[in-house]
């Protein structure tokens, strides 16, 4: 695949996160008569919602996202404390929407983010949210070998979210994100991925679970849109109209699809839309630089 190939998968990867967040913002907590009967259903970006976003304004899907990429970026071999730097200064700056494992590990970090997020799991009585997933997506793109990616999937994740699903969620998605941004077919991808694990069952039945946070169910339906939707548009539009933890669930599920179709494969009316496009582009060209680097 040639270095332009490359730059649209990620670019698309990108903006797909900030995108079904955006048009997911809306509709968030929502329920599916909710929506229905405010908005019919949803496909254009509007803001508002419980969020009081603007047209285009993304949430901590997408921040966070983009906090993980900027601490690869700056330690790509051990990243870290950059990562939880990053972290740290977006909840300096008192986010609109924020998850609560989060917010607590935040508040309990001291000199070991592992540690924090360990007591957060006690404190809290469980660890299993979504926002360890809908953040990992820039290690599939900043990294060339498996290895590396499965390592530093693991890794961001328990930095704040002790249960091991989520750990396990975050890479198995990036395994199929390694393996769309190879070319391969989406659906193929999530069909052989899912064998012997606890997502199996959504292959052959939509899953009988809301559209929670919690990251098995996010998971869950994450995978049912990506397998009956026909394009970008239809993903993140499914995602937004199921309310819910619809944002989460756009994001993670529009970052798949986005890598698979590709920037150019995402509607301009979309991408346009996004406020943070200028922060999106630099760091798309940053992580083709890193692999450049790494190859």
């Amino acid at each position: 695949m040639n270095k332009q190939d490359v730059l649209n998968k990620i670019k698309g990867g990108i903006y797909g996160v900030a995108i079904g967040d955006a048009l997911g913002g809306t509709t968030e907590f929502m329920s599916v008569r909710e929506i229905k009967a405010r908005y019919g259903y949803l496909t254009e970006i509007i803001g508002g919602g419980a969020w009081r976003l603007e047209p285009g304004e993304v949430t901590d899907d997408t921040m966070m996202t983009l906090c993980v990429a900027e601490g690869i970026l700056e330690n790509p071999a051990h990243p870290l404390d950059a990562i939880g730097d990053q972290f740290m200064k977006w909840y300096h700056t008192r986010p609109k929407d924020i998850g609560n494992i989060i917010r607590h590990t935040f508040e309990n970090v001291q000199e070991s983010w592992f540690e924090a997020a360990y007591v957060t799991h006690i404190e809290m009585g469980q660890s299993a949210g979504n926002g360890s997933l809908m953040r990992c997506l820039p290690v599939a793109l900043a990294y060339t070998e498996w290895k590396d990616i499965e390592r530093v999937s693991h890794m961001q994740s328990k930095m704040t979210h002790y249960d091991e699903r989520c750990n396990e969620a975050c890479i198995l998605y990036n395994r199929i994100a390694f393996r769309l941004l190879l070319g391969e077919a989406m659906k193929d991808v999530i069909q052989q991925e899912l064998i012997g694990t606890e997502y199996e069952s959504i292959l052959t039945s939509e899953p009988n679970c809301e559209a929670t946070g919690f990251v098995v169910n996010t998971f869950r339906w994450v995978l049912h849109i990506l397998l009956e939707a026909s394009d970008f548009s239809e993903v993140v539009q499914r995602a937004a109209n199921l309310g819910g933890d619809s944002d989460t669930i756009g994001a993670i599920a529009g970052g798949l699809a986005g890598i698979y179709c590709g920037y150019e494969g995402i509607p301009a009316t979309y991408a346009e839309a996004i406020l943070i496009r200028e922060r999106l582009d630099e760091i798309v060209i940053r992580l083709v630089g890193l692999r450049d680097g790494l190859n």
